[in-house]
């Protein structure tokens, strides 16, 4: 029986529009069958990920780090509360290079913390390496 290729699936949530919207056109630049669950809020996000009717686990969850109500850390501690995500590659963007941000998010779950890329050029290296992520 042949391999059936699975599309990868993505949970992106940015309260930037544009910055969504960049991401979203680069990822299916490279990949125009990805599946991508797009959110201007991490609470909707994190609603999607933990509703039980949801038969989905993403191959990448991203999360920006500055969003109202939960940032991206807060974000990464509710879903580590659940084991079904603990493979899950988690990635949080954020324009603030601090370390002590960076140092939370991955102490909070974060498979890595990425600055997000100023220029178009930057944005398709970064959908590059999210897609990686996913296929490993």
């Amino acid at each position: 029986m042949a391999d059936i290729k699975k599309n990868i699936t993505i949970v992106i949530a940015d309260d930037d529009p544009e910055d969504l919207e960049l991401l979203e056109t680069a990822i299916h630049a490279i990949d125009p069958d990805a599946e991508l669950h797009l959110f201007n809020n991490g609470i909707p996000a994190l609603q999607f990920l933990l509703d039980p009717k949801q038969a989905i686990i993403p191959d990448l969850i991203v999360f920006d780090y500055n969003m109202p109500q939960k940032n991206g850390a807060d974000l990464l501690l509710s879903l580590g509360k659940h084991p079904g995500y603990l493979d899950v590659p988690k990635i949080i963007l954020s324009t603030s290079n601090a370390p002590l941000h960076k140092e939370e998010c991955l102490r909070n779950g974060a498979t890595d913390y990425l600055i997000k890329p100023f220029h178009l050029q930057e944005c398709y290296e970064l959908a590059e390496k999210l897609l990686r992520l996913c296929r490993n």
